[in-house]
């Protein structure tokens, strides 16, 4: 079985916050870019600074982005590392699934 630094169940705690449309789009920006701030988002996404915000919020509190302060900005970026956490979590689930016997 896959050993992941990610438990089974955070893993899912993970795929509950990436259920909303807009997080994940964002974690697609981000996934393509060096760095991004709320602003650069708010105007590729067209949707406001609060929304964008309050995403960012729960995908840091999720560890899948962090935010580095720069001046008066926050540089927003994926964590590539919890991403493929999160995608070993899940292939180990699977490898147990298969691995199952009859209740």
């Amino acid at each position: 079985m896959t050993t992941t630094s990610i438990s089974t169940v955070d893993a899912l705690d993970a795929l509950a916050v990436l259920a909303d449309p807009v997080r994940r789009q964002l974690l697609h920006h981000l996934a393509d870019r060096d760095v991004c701030t709320c602003g650069n988002l708010v105007d590729e996404l067209g949707v406001g600074q609060p929304t964008v915000s309050h995403h960012l919020k729960v995908l840091r509190e999720a560890g899948l982005v962090v935010g580095e302060r720069c001046g008066r900005y926050v540089n927003y970026t994926a964590v590539p590392d919890r991403l493929r956490d999160l995608g070993a979590a899940l292939t180990a689930l699977g490898d147990r699934a298969d691995a199952r016997g009859a209740c």
